[in-house]
């Protein structure tokens, strides 16, 4: 079943949100809290059809439980973004998951998910949330420089024109950090990208060369990554990250 929700007089009401959760009080929580802050909600209550759904009416974001009937979240995310169409395989994706324990299995699933959120959550933070995903997956301005660029021949990064001279290693976790902009990273995947040859290191060698790569960047003026506690760290040019 779907329904929708919207204030056609509010001028503010042009981003789409379709929220697929199956219970009912869950569902209808969020899409008051969503519809209040000018957004156009879609309710489903069912897996089944939900991709289907999303490629006939193209919303601008998904909240997405994780256990649903007929199509779990899990199959849905990953049907997502292996479709072709890229306007639709790159939908940003909030999964709903009532256990945090259930996130780090998730992240190493790597299924492409923008965020997770653990119930029970506060509707407030969702909305802050689906914003935040939101003004990540907007298009560049054009013409505008990135606030921070990659020389792949120099191992070296620039920040508003400035060089900032990194490390072979720290150079390769900013590479798979801004690989994908929002995306949160655990520390072993992190791992896995810095090095190849799979040696043993530990969870503070890894939280160490993040210290040292946000240092110099914050000497150039931009603080691009944040930590995300309890699962890793994400790359996130927002408002205050490139300000100087």
């Amino acid at each position: 079943m779907t329904l929708a929700a919207n204030d056609s007089t509010n001028p503010d009401t042009t981003k789409h949100v379709l929220v697929v959760e199956d219970e009912p009080k869950i569902a209808a929580l969020l899409r008051d809290y969503l519809a209040a802050s000018a957004f156009r909600v879609s309710l489903r209550d069912t897996g089944a059809g939900t991709v289907e759904w999303i490629r006939e009416h193209a919303p601008d974001a998904v909240v997405l439980d994780l256990m649903l009937p007929g199509v779990d979240g899990l199959e849905i995310c990953r049907t997502l973004r292996a479709l072709p169409d890229p306007r639709i395989a790159n939908v940003p994706v909030l999964m709903l998951t009532a256990r945090v324990e259930e996130i780090d299995r998730l992240l190493g699933l790597e299924l492409g998910a923008d965020d997770y959120i653990c119930k029970p959550f506060s509707p407030r933070e969702v909305v802050a949330r689906v914003r935040a995903v939101l003004r990540r997956a907007a298009p560049a301005e054009t013409g505008k420089p990135p606030v921070v660029e990659l020389d792949e021949g120099r191992f070296e990064a620039r920040a508003h024109g400035h060089a900032v001279a990194l490390t072979p290693v720290e150079f390769r976790l900013l590479r798979k950090l801004s690989s994908q902009p929002g995306r949160v990273y655990s520390r072993q995947q992190l791992m896995d990208a810095l090095y190849s040859d799979h040696r043993v290191v530990s969870d503070r060698t890894v939280d160490s060369h993040v210290k040292n790569l946000r240092r110099k960047l914050g000497e150039a003026g931009v603080d691009p990554i944040a930590s995300i506690y309890g699962l890793g760290y994400r790359f996130e040019l927002n408002e205050d990250a490139g300000q100087t």
